[in-house]
């Protein structure tokens, strides 16, 4: 079972200059094989200075990161394999494709974890296939010729492709337009249940944290403000507002249409809910 556990972390930016920041304060946290966590937070909450340290990019001032039973802060742990289990995909991660064609760049981690040319051609397929495009369309095309959302998912199967168990994703939709974000979101919400792979979402987005995570993880001024369910999480409105997030739209609809119906459950995160209530309750007056 590959669990990740978070002791006593902080981390200080600039430490001992005028610029001194503290982005992380002593944050304590367990994340579970196979769960689909939503990290949220507003900008500068800590949130990506944390999946950072989560395969090694960044080293903690203080506190331990132990992955899959080792602490990846102790100086003799080999980095290397530790990204191999912890694949971290940056915002715009299109930017940093570089091959000529799509299948080199899928296939440039494999080559660097000295893989057989069987094992490489085998995960570069699957990887492309499972970020939902067609391996033989797009194999030998330019990324820089797909569309931005197709440059991202093939960002995404590069890092597949070596495997990982756990997947970071940073603001994966960030800038793309509504059907590329729509595919994005999709694709990673198959890929997890297909996969069963343990997903970290970065998001400023309520909505699409309440349609896909299991567990939230709330950030604020470099710690945890809040954990749990979606559910749990979103009713604490007053508070998320008070931080400056909030709850998904849908949410703050069904509270206030509750307030016109009392006999309708006002419980709910997504479209789809929100919709099934409302029949509900029309056939129950249609019963009635």
């Amino acid at each position: 079972m590959l669990s990740i556990k978070i002791e006593k972390l902080t981390h200080i930016y600039n430490p001992g200059s005028p610029f001194e920041r503290k982005a992380l304060d002593n944050v304590n946290l367990e994340i579970e094989e196979g769960r689909f966590i939503g990290l949220i937070g507003h900008t500068g909450s800590g949130k990506s200075t944390l999946i950072q340290h989560l395969n090694g990019l960044l080293k903690p001032s203080e506190g331990k990161i132990i992955v899959d039973g080792v602490d990846i802060t102790d100086s003799k742990v080999k980095l290397k394999e530790i990204r191999k289990k912890v694949g971290l995909v940056f915002q715009y991660p299109e930017h940093q494709l570089f091959e000529e064609t799509v299948y080199k760049d899928v296939a440039f981690g494999p080559k660097n974890m000295e893989l057989s040319e069987e094992e490489i051609d085998k995960r570069v397929k699957e990887a492309i296939e499972l970020v939902g495009l067609d391996y033989e369309t797009v194999k030998e095309r330019s990324p820089f010729e797909l569309s931005g959302g197709q440059r991202r998912r093939v960002a995404i199967a590069g890092v597949l492709a070596m495997k990982p168990k756990v997947l970071i994703l940073d603001e994966p939709t960030a800038g793309l337009d509504p059907k590329g974000r729509d595919e994005i979101l999709s694709q990673v919400k198959t890929l997890h249940q297909k996969q069963g792979i343990t997903i970290i979402l970065v998001s400023h987005s309520m909505e699409d944290v309440a349609m896909l995570a299991d567990r939230l993880i709330v950030m604020h001024k470099g710690k945890i403000a809040m954990s749990g369910e979606p559910k749990e999480v979103f009713k604490n409105d007053v508070e998320l507002e008070n931080i400056g997030l909030g709850v998904p739209q849908i949410t703050y609809f069904m509270r206030k249409l509750k307030e016109k119906i009392k006999d309708i459950n006002d419980d709910v995160l997504t479209v789809d809910e929100a919709k099934e209530e409302i029949i509900k309750y029309l056939r129950s007056k249609e019963d009635a």
